[in-house]
Order: C-alpha cells, then structure tokens, then sequence
C-alpha cells in the first residue's frame, strides 16, 4: 500500500499543502496523513503514519525536507520503515530505498540538505552580526516592556494576571515580569 504524509511549517501555506495532496493522490496513495506543523515540533501525524505502516507498504513524501529535519532525523525515521520492512518514496527526486541505489541516494541528498542548511544558518547568523555591528538591526521590539503602563494600570483596577495578559495580548509571565519590577 502507499501511504501519503504532506507537511507544511505554517497553517498560511495552504497552496503547498494542496499541491502536495494533489501529487501524492496522483501517485496513487491509499492513505494521506497530513498536518500543519514546523518541522521542529512535534509531529503527530508523522508518528501516526510511522505507526500505521505495516510490512511492504511505502511512504511518500514529495520532497526530503517535508518529512525530516536533519539526517539523524531521516536515519530515525528511515530505520522506523525498515523495521517494519516498509520503504520510502520520494518523489521530486525519483528516489525509492527499495533499492540498494535508493538508500545509498537518500543518505548523500539527506547529507548534502544539512550540509546546505548549516551553511546558510552561517550565513545568517554573519550578516545579523554585520547589520548589529554597522547599527541596522535592533532585534525584535519588545511588545511586552511597551504596555507596561497599561499593565499597570490595570493591575490597580484589581485584574488578575491572567485577565491582564489577554487585554494586552502579552503572555502571562510577561505580565509577571512588568509587575515585578515595578
């Protein structure tokens, strides 16, 4: 059987989301499991699939980077399948590990994906570096510290943390934190 997983990082991406559900229809998956989720969170629909299948089924994704994050993560979810004795499938790259070819194929593209998002972590880290040093970037403005007053205003009024935190639309800790210091 083929089973389908589509992943996008955030619920705005919806074109990505129905393309992918598109190809992976058209590829001829049985099932589809589908979710909304940055790669970095927990992903319970991928544990769902992991679950799922079962001996000679295949997974497929259309692209690597929807189904993992790093390499230590495609070996995790690669040895998941092949302990069942499912395969995967990816389709941008017409790879399939049912094949020696495959697997070998998968670990260089896992290897050389990281090796390419590493660099432009670098990358971006140097030119935030640049942009402080030359005065161009500040960071994100704080949004709690600018409603102090009104924290405090209403913390006279005898609201609650809590109540506070949804009229200003702060997080309660940061609410915590106004009121500490002053």
């Amino acid at each position: 059987m083929l089973i389908g997983y589509a992943r996008t990082s955030t619920t705005e991406q919806e074109a990505g989301l129905d393309a992918q559900r598109r190809d992976l229809k058209a590829h001829g998956c049985e099932e589809l499991f589908e979710e909304q989720v940055s790669s970095v969170q927990r992903r319970e629909e991928l544990e769902k699939v992991l679950r799922f299948i079962r001996k000679d089924d295949t997974l497929v994704v259309t692209k690597l980077d929807r189904l993992a994050r790093s390499v230590p993560d495609l070996v995790k979810i690669t040895e998941r399948l092949e302990e069942k004795g499912a395969s995967l499938r990816i389709l941008n790259m017409n790879l399939d590990t049912n094949t020696p070819t495959g697997r070998l194929m998968l670990n260089l593209v896992g290897s050389i994906a990281q090796f390419e998002r590493e660099i432009m972590l670098e990358r971006q880290r140097e030119g935030i570096s640049k942009a402080k040093s030359e005065g161009k970037y500040k960071g994100r403005a704080a949004t709690a510290r600018a409603k102090a007053d009104e924290v405090l205003a209403l913390k006279k009024q005898g609201k609650g943390a809590s109540e506070i935190a949804e009229l200003t639309g702060i997080g309660r800790a940061s609410v915590y934190r106004i009121l500490g210091t002053s």
